[in-house]
């Protein structure tokens, strides 16, 4: 392992004692940055009693899925998949601001049932202190529900966690941060299967030309496409943008714009008067 600094070498150990302490977790696992330091944190402490499952809908890509299956295979972690459909709640397919928190709260509820099934005590999730200065009503289910938190409550980063999983030799440190796709609607409009799988497709594309660091904002009919600032120029070059065009009308927008400011995180958020959690 890369040599750490003191502090995080100690918030290390304190992440390690406290999963210790719990005894048994089933992490909700993305395959992000997060959920995939925690599981391997989890797993190298606990082994067998540190189990991954990752809850799947329409709103997950199978890029995601896919590279989550090979993490916990590469690693002999054991790895369930439960099948969810958030669209069957209300809350969440007429997309309020709160949709986060009854999408959240009924994935744990599946997760707790996989847990219970394996004698696991705890249920996991992968949320960092980052997470705390941003909207995130899913956070409120997490707590009411009694979801542990254990990269907060050892206070990390979203900078350190890259860095400890840089030195542990995760393939997952510099992967970009991810959130599902139902994180590109612009508040109130419905969530639908189809709208979903759209965006997909559109950032599926936009993936294959080279763009890592990406987002696919649905308003309507009009997709606005967020890149990188050092990207903008290479996505409006004529031969790319009119690449990106031609294959987003195929895929069912009728405007397709680029946002001139570059990817930001929960830009969709801007849209919530006062950004209050409800």
């Amino acid at each position: 392992m890369e040599v750490l600094s003191d502090e995080l070498k100690e918030k290390l150990v304190f992440l390690e004692e406290y999963l210790k302490e719990l005894g048994s977790v089933a992490v909700g696992f993305s395959g992000g940055v997060d959920s995939s330091f925690l599981l391997e944190v989890a797993h190298n402490v606990l082994g067998d009693k540190a189990i991954a499952v990752t809850g799947v809908d329409a709103s997950i890509p199978e890029r995601e899925l896919k590279e989550a299956r090979e993490f916990c295979a590469d690693r002999g972690i054991k790895h369930y998949i439960c099948r969810v459909n958030p669209l069957e709640i209300e809350e969440y397919r007429h997309n309020g601001p709160d949709r986060c928190y009854f999408c959240k709260h009924g994935i744990f509820e599946e997760i707790g049932k996989v847990a219970k099934e394996n004698g696991i005590e705890y249920l996991a999730e992968g949320s960092n202190m980052d997470d705390m200065g941003d909207y995130r009503p899913g956070l409120r289910a997490v707590d009411e529900m009694g979801v542990k938190s254990p990269l907060r409550k050892a206070g990390l980063y979203k900078s350190e966690i890259r860095t400890i999983s840089k030195a542990m030799g995760l393939p997952t440190w510099s992967k970009p941060a991810y959130a599902c796709l139902a994180s590109r609607f612009v508040y109130g409009e419905e969530i639908t299967e189809e709208k979903l799988h759209m965006i997909d497709k559109a950032e599926q594309f936009l993936i294959e030309l080279g763009f890592f660091e990406e987002r696919v904002r649905m308003h309507g009919n009009l997709a606005r496409i967020e890149v990188a600032p050092q990207d903008i120029q290479r996505l409006a070059s004529d031969e790319i943008r009119t690449k990106v065009y031609e294959e987003l009308k195929k895929i069912g927008f009728l405007f397709v714009t680029i946002d001139m400011k570059g990817y930001s995180m929960g830009s969709m958020n801007k849209t919530i008067e006062g950004r209050q959690e409800l």
